[in-house]
This record gives C-alpha cells, structure tokens and sequence, in this order.
C-alpha cells in the first residue's frame, strides 16, 4: 500500500530580487515554468519516518529530518494530530543544488502523496499554506504549470502560457548554496538603491502567447551576477549555449544549472550536443514547459476502488 507523487522542476524566466529584509528575506518578482524533469516521491506506512533516495546524485541528498519531504510529512500529521509513520522514496532525475527546486518538489510531493495515503481531505488552501511554511519554492511545486511568486516567491498567481517552450538544461560539476547565492548578492549590491521587484509585462506577454523569440529577449536573473561571481566558470557554459544557436541563456534561479531557451525541438538538441561537446558542464538534459504540478501517479488499492473511475 503505497502512494507515488511526481513531482516538476522549474526553472526561472524571470527572478527579480529586491534589498534585504529586516527577516533576512528578499522581496522577490519570481516567474516560474514547470518543466518536464521530474521526481517521483512515494509513500508507504512504516514503523516510523525514514527517508531513502536513488538516482542521480543521490548520495547529496539529505536523508534525515532536515530533508523537505520529511519535513511536509511531519508538517501534515502534525496538523491532523496523527504520526508521520511512513517510509519516503525520493526517485531522483531533478538535478540536486542545481536551482531548479528539486528539494522543493520533493516537499510538495510528499505532502501531497501522505494526504492521499492518509485520506486526510485537506483543501488545497491548507496544502498550499504548509507548502509556504516548509520554504519559498516548495507552493509552486505543488501547484506548476506557470506562475508569478511574490513575497519571498510563495504567494503565486497563475499565468497563462500560449504553447510550449523547449528548454536545454546544462548541470555544473559542482553545487552553489542558494543562501549564499542571496549573501553574494547583498554584497555586490551594498550601497546601490535597488528598486521594488516587479514582473515584467513583456515577459508575461510572451508567455501568454508562446512566442519563444519574445521570451528569450524578456528573460531575466537578478541572482546571476551573484552565481557568477562565486562560480566563474559558468560564463563558458553560457558563452557555449549562446554559440550553439540558444536563443537565451541564463542561470537558473540560483544556479548553478544554466537555462537555455531554443527555438523547438531541433535546436534544443542542436545546443545539447554543442553543451555536451563543449566539456563546460558535467550532464545536459533537455525538457519542455509548462508542466503539470504535483500529481499522484499511483494510489492505494482500496482508494481506487472508493474512488471508481
């Protein structure tokens, strides 16, 4: 008896980044696009919470409390007065420390696979504040698709998307720590008056319509000087992908995964090959977007027969 989440990645079209907070936080203007690389988080009763992880880089992931998935099945049982006795499998294939949210998803996979195990009913209004709490990215993830986070990046507004966008995916040889990603980024921009975050229109624009040229010429990363700066050799991955024909290139969120938008399937792979031969980065992945959010894939067999198709 066990309940099977798959869970998205994102990457960032658009990470504007306000001045530090008196919490710490930053204001942000985060436009986020589910992509198709995914985790699959399942769910089984056991004698006690434990976390287990395969895949690629596996061996990064924490396995203990601390990690997003056992936190959200601690978060839900603690709100329904129950015991987070479940064995957790996080199947890997979202690059780990990259800045595509792959810890994020696997909270958002959790509680929403442990809501499904445990019948618990909870709206997706309770779903989405215990998403909020366990961290910034972790709301989205649940939900996908195409959004625009304010606040620290929980508080989303769906957005339209006219089409799809092929996407090429290039992960560094090592991690970047996304708090220091935000300390970088308040050093560098010590002293200057950084305005209030605010989406672009012609970003959201492209979007609705599917235009990947006015896509690519809107997007934009505050964070990347700040991922540069601490990770030089990033500018190679990108200089790379911009010679291969990418219609844009960026970091992703904090990184250190760089982004680069191509035209359509052709391209994408035209500019994974190039990524690939060019021996700036360790794997290129290809994925398209929008994609679904959280979405239970299996589910218990006495839930199906209550549930009937």
């Amino acid at each position: 008896m066990s309940v099977t989440v798959r869970v998205p990645a994102k990457v960032n079209v658009q990470l504007a980044v306000g001045a530090a907070r008196p919490d710490g936080f930053h204001d942000l203007a985060n436009v986020f696009l589910a992509v198709g690389l995914y985790d699959e988080v399942t769910v089984t009763p056991a004698d006690e919470l434990r976390v287990t992880c395969t895949g690629p880089d596996a061996a990064q992931v924490p396995l203990d409390r601390t990690n997003l998935a056992a936190r959200a099945a601690v978060a839900l049982a603690e709100r329904y007065g129950r015991t987070p006795a479940v064995h957790i499998h996080i199947a890997k294939d979202i690059p780990v420390a990259g800045g595509m949210a792959g810890g994020s998803a696997d909270g958002a996979g959790a509680l929403v696979a442990c809501d499904a195990l445990w019948g618990t009913g909870a709206s997706r209004t309770e779903l989405l504040d215990i998403c909020a709490e366990l961290g910034s990215d972790v709301p989205f993830s649940l939900v996908g698709g195409a959004a625009l986070g304010v606040g620290r990046g929980e508080q989303l507004t769906a957005l339209e998307t006219g089409g799809t966008f092929h996407w090429v995916f290039a992960m560094a040889g090592r991690g970047l720590s996304t708090p220091a990603v935000f300390r970088e980024f308040d050093r560098l921009a010590e002293g200057a008056d950084i305005p209030e975050p605010v989406a672009s229109q012609p970003l959201l624009d492209a979007l609705a319509k599917g235009d990947p040229d006015a896509l690519a010429a809107a997007v934009s990363n505050d964070l990347q000087p700040a991922a540069l700066s601490l990770f030089p050799e990033l500018a190679d991955t990108l200089a790379a992908g911009r010679a291969a024909g990418a219609l844009a290139a960026l970091v992703s969120g904090s990184g250190p995964t760089t982004a680069f938008l191509a035209r359509d399937p052709g391209s994408a792979v035209k500019v994974a090959e190039a990524l690939t031969a060019s021996g700036t980065c360790r794997t290129v992945r290809t994925a398209t977007g929008p994609a679904a959010g959280a979405t239970v894939i299996a589910r218990p067999s006495h839930q199906v027969h209550e549930n009937p198709a």
